[in-house]
């Protein structure tokens, strides 16, 4: 219903503004075309990195280590790849969503998320290079603290 909507007012828009100027409608479409082929790679990639932890992991397992029975070990073991993950936030929002779907906790799914995007294990030596030792392990690890509060915040909020 929300999608038909969605594509209702494009729809919509799209013909109030091909009626007001056919020539800037046009270049506006190919702007859109250029960025969806650009995009098609990780739209994709997504696709099957879903397809293959889908056909990989079954529903059970999923639920066994991420799920809310598994307490805050689950929470830590998202947390924990979240942080040595480095994948685009096109892919790991879809993933996360499977995820949840698949039985996973939403502590856990908010730790992956949080870390994904505020710890960075695989780019610290690049951060160590250019910003020092010190401040790359004192941001990653107030990264840390700071997105396990925030998974566990989303545990409370979305029980």
């Amino acid at each position: 219903m929300t999608t038909g909507i969605i594509y209702g007012i494009g729809i919509v828009s799209l013909a109030i503004s091909w009626a007001k100027d056919p020539a800037r409608s046009r270049r506006a479409l190919l702007i859109g075309m250029r960025a969806l082929l650009k995009m098609l790679p990780s739209l994709l990639a997504v696709t099957g990195l879903m397809g293959i932890i889908s056909g990989a992991l079954s529903a059970e397992s999923i639920s066994r280590y991420l799920g809310p029975e598994s307490g805050y070990l689950a929470t830590i073991l998202g947390a924990i790849v979240g942080s040595i993950t480095l994948i685009p936030h096109v892919v790991a929002l879809p993933l996360a969503g499977s995820l949840y779907d698949a039985g996973a906790a939403s502590m856990a799914i908010a730790a992956f998320i949080t870390t994904l995007n505020m710890v960075g294990l695989v780019t610290a030596p690049l951060e160590i290079e250019q910003l020092g030792k010190k401040y790359t392990l004192m941001r990653n690890s107030l990264s840390l603290i700071f997105a396990l509060i925030i998974a566990f915040g989303m545990g409370v909020i979305l029980r």
